[in-house]
């Protein structure tokens, strides 16, 4: 078929999909049904009431006239597709229908509550609306879904990004996501900590609520007090931050280049932290260190020593954060080791330089982005942390902690949650910049498409012996502590009675044959369906999107390209529990009204976890000619079937990588849904949170165990999928650890 009729098309198709959704499909969000519920009802015209009709039908029949600016824009993109245009006034047509279609139902959707005008100098300038609007649904998903792709088509009809329609298109919609549930939301929550009560903006709200004792703790300057939220935050950070770069760093040169065979066993401590939830180290420490711990009950059995809580604040917290984001910063650091060329290091020792002044002088120097990124994502990993804090912090209190209860408690302060967001944010954000000003304006290039056959350098005996005795010892206790939380849901109850049980296996999972057959009468049951299924949704949704991102940064060029590779790579850059209150107070009310329903959980899981996504696909590419497209697009291919046909079945490990990571990910998370699960979508992390509370360890162990078993099975089925990289290079002979 010729490309410009397939291209006119497509085009018609996407005005058709656009129709079709604005006369057919509810406009607003359906909250007491589903769409498969509300739709014969629809058809058959028995059902369509204002809570379930079209926006045809809501135009007509139910006093909001605003929706038809919808259907104009659309009728002129059909205008504009209906037959072949030159390609200017093709584009210029498609962009005015498709700019008043958007900016129509948008700024209607922005100025239009659920009581009429959201604004008072509106209302006092056009009067009073007979009737509001709620929050919008699965037709105005596919109208303005349809009017993105076609503002991307005006936009490379009249010349931009090179005339490629579905580049444009790409960078447009993804654009759109970006702006709609990651800075809006931010932006939203943000703006949020200068409202007051009343919903009045002055800057003297945010420093009522930031400017407190509680939160800078000013009396811990003058050594009279304790320090406040914010120092105690940066401080636990900085503490993580240095000890799981530190630890990660020796325990990556030690399985590179310390000539052993443990390299194996520490990938596998490298994924624990991933195919586990955040606090499961911190439930295993305090059947260590607890007041029903071991090491209580020894001391007070050897020396009589009435077991206490020394154990319960910073140095707790630092303590289950230094095991939970080690592994992290060993995976980080061993991938910069492993790229480390050895020609470089041979060169230096040509040139008489020893071992060990060529690991100071090369071999370190080169580990600096590495350095440097596992200190960042440390940092941010001890800012974002909700549930090591929430368990063994006890009166430490930090920033995360403090946003949730500012939520859930009983002061119900959004205002204050959302002014204490700010400062997180400012701290991550602040982080992020240093590390990037630190790393711009170097190279630190040593994988290139020459031929590498050197054998990697090993450590210097002294440095060997330093890694062996510091990371030894605490590999040992990591396995400790893992066993330990394994096993605690197969005693009775710890630290009293060892007996072997598994009772808390079956009040999580209890399986019985009722009546009709067999019944799930476990109380986890639901949890973990629940958690299940929204994983398995999000999971490609992330995927496939983090890696369009990620081909759209890497393959073409555009304007405002950095601002759209900062927005995708936002979430990674902002803690949680930011994200979380970000997403209560953008979508609780309209245009966009989600709060209490899976689908907001679906999102903030797509959304949190994208830019996995975004780094697995950018990395894949960079190994990827450029010629492959360029031949393709050669012999008169469109970009599409290039996409499709060549690049894609190239990305197949990243690919996969990325689904599997956001669906662990999703699985295991808790500080970004927190605020975000209800009665009816109770996830896995929140129902262990919820035992933990109540001091029903057992169970709640018992919970990660199963979670530990499933995702291992998942990260194992990847890692034989994907394998490992090979760069050539021949391995230096290994002895005995």
């Amino acid at each position: 078929m010729n490309p410009a009729l397939r291209l006119q098309r497509a085009l018609q198709g996407w005005v058709v999909f656009g129709l079709l959704g604005f006369a057919l499909l509810p406009w607003y969000f359906l909250q007491q049904m589903s769409l498969a519920e509300a739709m014969p009802g629809i058809w058959l015209g028995t059902g369509a009431g204002a809570e379930t009709a079209s926006a045809a039908v809501q135009a007509m029949h139910h006093g909001r006239p605003w929706l038809w600016s919808g259907l104009v824009g659309l009728l002129l993109c059909g205008l504009a597709v209906l037959r072949p245009w030159p390609a200017r006034q093709q584009g210029g047509l498609l962009l005015l229908g498709s700019l008043l279609g958007l900016l129509g139902l948008l700024g209607s959707g922005f100025v239009i509550g659920a009581m009429g005008w959201a604004f008072v100098s509106l209302e006092s300038f056009w009067g009073a609306l007979p009737t509001g609007q709620y929050g919008m649904g699965w037709g105005a998903a596919v109208v303005l879904l349809s009017l993105v792709v076609l503002l991307g088509a005006a936009l490379a009809r009249l010349g931009a990004f090179r005339g490629d329609v579905f580049v444009a298109a790409a960078v447009v919609l993804c654009s759109a996501l970006l702006a709609l549930f990651v800075v809006y939301p931010v932006l939203r929550s943000l703006v949020a900590a200068w409202v007051d009560d009343t919903g009045a903006y002055a800057w003297g709200h945010l420093f009522e609520r930031v400017a407190t004792e509680r939160v800078w703790g000013l009396g811990c300057v003058q050594g009279a007090g304790r320090c406040g939220v914010a120092w105690n935050t940066l401080w636990l950070a900085f503490l993580t931050a240095t000890g799981t770069t530190i630890m990660g760093t020796m325990l990556a040169l030690w399985a590179e280049r310390g000539g052993t065979r443990l390299s194996k066993p520490l990938n596998i401590l490298a994924m624990l932290p991933i195919i586990t939830p955040p606090f499961v180290v911190g439930l295993g420490l305090i059947l260590l260190f607890g007041r029903a711990g071991l090491f209580n009950q020894g001391l007070e059995w050897a020396l009589g020593i009435e077991p206490g809580r020394w154990f319960y604040g910073v140095f707790g917290i630092w303590l289950a954060q230094m095991f939970a984001f080690t592994p992290i910063a060993f995976m980080i650091m061993r991938g910069v080791v492993q790229g480390v060329s050895p020609s470089m290091e041979e060169a230096a020792q040509t040139l008489r330089a020893s071992r060990m002044k060529t690991f100071w002088t090369v071999t370190l120097p080169l580990l600096k982005p590495g350095l440097a990124n596992a200190f960042l994502v440390g940092f941010i990993e001890s800012m974002a942390d909700f549930g090591n804090p929430i368990i063994v912090g006890g009166q430490y209190a930090v920033l995360s902690t403090e946003i949730f209860f500012a939520i859930v408690g009983a002061a119900l302060d959004p205002g204050m949650a959302a002014a204490l967001a700010l400062v997180l944010t400012a701290f991550a954000l602040a982080v992020f910049f240093v590390q990037r000003r630190v790393l711009s304006g170097s190279s630190f290039t040593t994988v290139s498409g020459k031929g590498d056959a050197g054998v990697a350098m090993a450590l210097p005996p002294a440095v060997l012996r330093v890694c062996r005795s510091v990371a030894g010892p605490w590999l040992l206790f990591t396995v400790v502590v893992y066993l330990f939380a394994f096993a605690g849901g197969f005693v009775q109850t710890w630290g009293r009675d060892f007996t072997f049980t598994l009772a808390h296996f079956k009040t999580a999972f209890d399986v019985q044959m009722g009546e009709f057959g067999w019944v799930f009468a476990g109380t986890a049951w639901k949890s973990l369906f629940t958690t299940l299924s929204l994983s398995a949704m999000a999971a490609p949704i992330c995927a496939g999107l983090g890696l369009l991102m990620a081909w759209l940064l890497a393959r073409t060029e555009f304007r405002g390209k950095a601002a759209f590779e900062f927005s995708a790579l936002l979430t990674f850059a902002i803690p949680g529990t930011v994200l979380g209150v970000s997403y209560i107070l953008a979508f609780n009310v309209p245009p966009v009204e989600l709060t209490g329903t899976g689908l907001v959980i679906v999102l903030c899981f797509v959304f949190r976890n994208l830019p996995v996504g975004v780094r697995a696909g950018t990395a894949a590419f960079k190994q990827l000619d450029r010629s492959l497209d360029e031949a393709s697009q050669m012999l008169r291919a469109s970009t599409l079937t290039t996409l499709r046909r060549v690049v894609l079945p190239l990305l197949k490990p990243a690919l996969v990588a990325a689904l599997v990571y956001s669906f662990v990910r999703s699985m295991t998370t808790v500080s970004a849904v927190i605020f975000l699960v209800t009665a009816q979508y109770e996830l896995a992390t929140t129902y262990i949170i919820g035992r933990v509370g109540n001091g029903d360890y057992g169970v709640a162990l018992a919970y990660c165990t199963v979670l530990m078993v499933l995702m291992s099975l998942i990260t194992w089925g990847i890692q034989k999928l994907v394998g490992q990289r090979q760069l050539g290079r021949r391995a230096a002979s290994t002895s005995a650890a």
